[in-house]
C-alpha cells in the first residue's frame, strides 16, 4: 500500500484514538502514548516512499507496541540511573557529614607514605594516574600478578592504619569500613 496525502489523513483519523486506547495497557500516562503515537505517524509519514505495508493496521499497533516498549525501558533506565546517583550524592553527604574530608585525605596521604617503597609507588601508579594494573605491570617491568599483589599489601595496611585512627572516634565500624571502601 503506497501513502499520499489523502489516505494518510484517513488511517490517522481511523487509527489514532484505537492506537492510544490499545497503548493505555501499557501505560496511563496519557502524554507519553500520544507522543508514541505521533512519532509512529511521523515516522509513516516520513519513510512513506520506502514502505511497502501490506496491512496498515498491524504495522501501526506493532510499531506503536515497539516505540512505548522502548520507551519505558528507557524511563526505567533513567529511573535507575537516577536513583544510583541519588543514592551515591546522598552517601557521599552524610560521608562529609561524619569525616572532616581534609583530615581523611591528609591521614590517608600519611598512610600511603608508611608503605614501602615499591608498595608505595605502584599504589600511586594505580590510584592516583588511574593506570590499569596492566599497564603499571608493563612500566614496571613486572607481572601483573606482582601488581596485584602489591596494590593488595597497599590496601590492607593503608585500612589498617586509617581504622585504628578512626576507631577511637568512630562507634559504627560497618559505617567507616563503608567508608573506607567508598574511597580506596
Amino acid at each position: 500500500m503506497k501513502i499520499n496525502n489523502k489516505n494518510f489523513r484517513e488511517i490517522y483519523d481511523a487509527h489514532f484514538e484505537p492506537v492510544c486506547r490499545f497503548l493505555n495497557y501499557y501505560t496511563r500516562d496519557l502524554s507519553v502514548i500520544e507522543e508514541v503515537v505521533q512519532d509512529v505517524f511521523v515516522k509513516l509519514w516520513e519513510e512513506r516512499e520506502t514502505l511497502e505495508i501490506q496491512y496498515i493496521k498491524t504495522y501501526i499497533y506493532n510499531a506503536a507496541r515497539n516505540k512505548i516498549l522502548n520507551e519505558l525501558r528507557d524511563v526505567k533506565n533513567r529511573n535507575v540511573l537516577l536513583e544510583n546517583w541519588a543514592k551515591r550524592e546522598f552517601e557521599n553527604q552524610q560521608a562529609e557529614d561524619c569525616v572532616d574530608m581534609n583530615e581523611f585525605v591528609q591521614l590517608l596521604q600519611a598512610s600511603v607514605e608508611t608503605l614501602p617503597v615499591t608498595c608505595q609507588e605502584i599504589y600511586r601508579m594505580s590510584r592516583e594516574q588511574n593506570m590499569s594494573y596492566k599497564d603499571i605491570a608493563l612500566e614496571r617491568n613486572i607481572s601483573v600478578k606482582t601488581v596485584e599483589a602489591q596494590m593488595g599489601i597497599a590496601l590492607k595496611r593503608i585500612r589498617e592504619k586509617m581504622a585504628t585512627h578512626y576507631a577511637n572516634e568512630m562507634k559504627n565500624r560497618d559505617f567507616l569500613w563503608f567508608l573506607l571502601l567508598w574511597f580506596l
